[in-house]
């Protein structure tokens, strides 16, 4: 098996026809404003689509040069689709590390298991290529810290998946909120509700042949292949996913710490369960998390197996402060007075639901073109992974607050968890042995 460290000698060593030290190159070196870039999907069950429509929606400036997945079955479907909805055929690859080792890809986007979002997108830096990686940006705050540093490092362009930083009417809303149309924003409450079924109990079994396990476990400690966890179910395995809050309320929390204008919080706290069903899901389907900021707080609660809205609405986030409230979603916003009076709204006049798994949305076609915009033309990127990985750092802290049931007090600088040195040993995790990323 060619592991990371094997795969980064052969790039170090310029058998590839570049050494990494190569790609360290300055903003200042973008591509040329009339030059399509060449794209490469990585990861291609779900979210994978979205990204197809939003690289075809803007095609006057991307082309889809390659699509990558480890199970022959999806990436044969994908590339299909892709086929049929671009007119060309990009080259099909299981592999992504073929894919770094080629000259002609400017870009990756990934939209691979949650294991696989640092590492995958460091060793996209190493070999010169720009981002766009779907939240969360990395499975634990070690490695989030290490993408940031890498990006500095590398100096190129990384988004992360957060479209609703690109969407117009909550640009102009949070702007409105900061200039004061709410007097002092001071608490956020932010909510996601959905009616995800059990994922039951698996048991273990061969391997299909259509897969390769190994690829697919990656960075991760090697475990035998269960029959419940892929495609989509490892959002709920603590060895790959991030639970809900991460799957999510990173979008929500997102949103909530940009209207209120902070980063990382003083404290954490969060309680909840598995209680909807019996099974091998290993993180909460219910959870209520705090974070503390002083003089500020956000607040987030999760129900990923009962349907019940909040404000009408499956998902969004309500914004307070000392005259009034904001209630904003993917779908407009509400503007209401100390009294709970509606004074003002905003619709785009479509409907999104927390059911819809994929995304295909004007939001995540207007994040694209920013980042497109931002490779091409150095244009400022709405998501860059240092801001995109404060909201991923906090739920990863909050994830650690329910493991170690109890409030994390924090060094809000760097989100370090003080005086807990139990709580803070899962600030990282441990790789399979020749997988672990670094700079």
């Amino acid at each position: 098996m060619l592991t990371r460290r094997d795969f980064m000698s052969t790039l170090a060593t310029g058998a590839t026809g570049f050494a990494v030290a190569s790609t360290a190159k300055s903003y200042g070196q973008i591509i040329g404003a009339n030059d399509r870039l060449n794209f490469a999907v990585i990861g291609l069950n779900g979210r994978a689509y979205a990204h197809l429509s939003s690289l075809k929606a803007n095609k006057d400036a991307a082309h889809i040069s390659y699509v990558c997945d480890v199970e022959s079955n999806i990436l044969k479907k994908f590339a299909d689709e892709s086929q049929h909805e671009l007119g060309y055929a990009p080259a099909s690859e299981k592999d992504f590390r073929v894919i770094l080792e080629k000259k002609d890809v400017d870009a990756i986007t990934i939209a691979t298991p949650d294991h696989w979002h640092a590492p995958m997108s460091i060793l996209g830096l190493q070999a010169g290529k720009h981002v766009y990686v779907e939240k969360p940006c990395s499975h634990n705050p070690a490695e989030g810290a290490l993408l940031v540093e890498a990006q500095r490092k590398y100096q190129k362009m990384v988004q992360m998946g957060t479209q609703q930083r690109s969407s117009p009417h909550t640009i102009e809303i949070v702007d409105k909120i900061h200039n004061g149309l709410i007097g002092n924003a001071y608490y956020a409450k932010a909510w996601y509700s959905n009616t995800r079924k059990s994922i039951g109990i698996g048991k273990e079994t061969a391997v299909p042949p259509q897969l390769d396990w190994d690829l697919w476990q990656g960075p991760a400690p090697r475990q035998a292949y269960r029959d419940n966890v892929q495609p989509y179910n490892w959002h709920w395995f603590k060895t790959y996913g991030t639970g809900e809050t991460l799957n999510n309320g990173t979008h929500e929390i997102d949103v909530c710490r940009w209207a209120l204008d902070v980063d990382l919080p003083r404290s954490v706290s969060a309680s909840g369960g598995r209680y909807h069903f019996k099974d091998d899901w290993q993180f909460y389907d219910t959870l209520i998390t705090n974070f503390n900021y002083g003089e500020k707080m956000i607040s987030w609660e999760g129900k990923c197996c009962q349907g019940m809205k909040f404000y009408g609405r499956d998902r969004g986030s309500m914004i307070m402060g000392t005259t009034g409230s904001v209630l904003v979603d993917r779908d407009g916003y509400e503007i209401y007075d100390l009294k709970g009076n509606k004074t003002g709204e905003f619709k785009t006049g479509k409907e999104t639901s927390s059911g819809d798994l994929t995304g295909r949305d004007s939001m995540t076609d207007l994040h694209f073109a920013n980042f497109i915009a931002g490779v091409r033309k150095g244009e400022k990127l709405h998501a860059p992974v240092s801001v995109g990985n404060v909201a991923v750092t906090m739920l990863q802290l909050s994830n650690i607050a329910w493991e170690a049931n109890r409030e994390l007090q924090l060094d809000a600088s760097n989100g370090h968890i003080q005086n807990n040195e139990e709580a803070m040993k899962m600030w990282g995790r441990t790789y399979e042995k020749g997988w672990e990323p670094h700079l």
